[in-house]
């Protein structure tokens, strides 16, 4: 109750009890977003927004969407990853085993991926699309060749920056690539802004 002479809206209670709702309406507010955030970005959700792992046995291209004004992910017809198929379990295997190779080695440490990490290196989220692999058909050898031995295989451009070799084994190069690619098809809403994908073959086919 407040003091004789005090108007209530400007009583010490009055705004400690508002300042209470205010947080705990807030918090379940977080908590309702959070849930929706995370059914948005699950892997092969109704939203469309993360592809599901499988989506690693298909072309993936990044064009223009003139609705949304940037660019935007396209699932093309098949073209598994080292020509072999995967089940969506296997997939998702596959794409778990290459985060965690990138965990481990620390490459954000010097990379980004989704524009989180350090600016050493280049953004990895479009790697796979990255032009400087030459063409689609010489991507997969030469992103292998790459993570095999960095240092010999290196692309500076002008800076003298050099990647060491994070020694990984045969089955971690082809997990990471599988990430790289599985990463590439994730609606980023346009980012990295002003990206120019590697030029590929058909994106319109059926990607059923």
């Amino acid at each position: 109750m407040a003091e004789p002479g005090t108007e209530w809206w400007a009583s010490e209670s009055f705004w400690r009890k508002c300042a209470i709702f205010v947080t705990a309406f807030m918090a379940l507010v977080l908590v309702l977003l959070t849930f929706h955030t995370l059914t948005v970005i699950a892997a092969g959700s109704e939203a469309g927004r993360v592809p599901a792992y499988s989506v690693i046995n298909h072309r993936i291209g990044y064009e223009f969407d003139d609705e949304r004004n940037h660019m935007v992910p396209v699932i093309g017809p098949v073209a598994p990853l080292f020509g072999e198929a995967l089940d969506e379990e296997a997939a998702r295997a596959l794409v778990d085993h290459g985060k965690l190779t990138v965990q481990a080695r620390n490459c954000m440490n010097c990379h980004t991926l989704l524009g989180n990490g350090a600016y050493y290196a280049p953004d990895l989220t479009k790697a796979w699309l990255d032009p400087g692999w030459g063409n689609e058909q010489a991507r997969e050898l030469l992103m292998t060749m790459f993570l095999k031995d960095p240092p010999a295989n290196a692309r500076t451009f002008g800076t003298g920056r050099r990647m060491p070799n994070p020694h990984l084994t045969d089955d971690e190069v082809r997990a990471v690539i599988a990430y790289l690619k599985w990463m590439s098809a994730i609606d980023t809403n346009g980012f990295p802004s002003g990206f120019t994908p590697l030029p590929q073959g058909d994106l319109r086919g059926d990607a059923s």
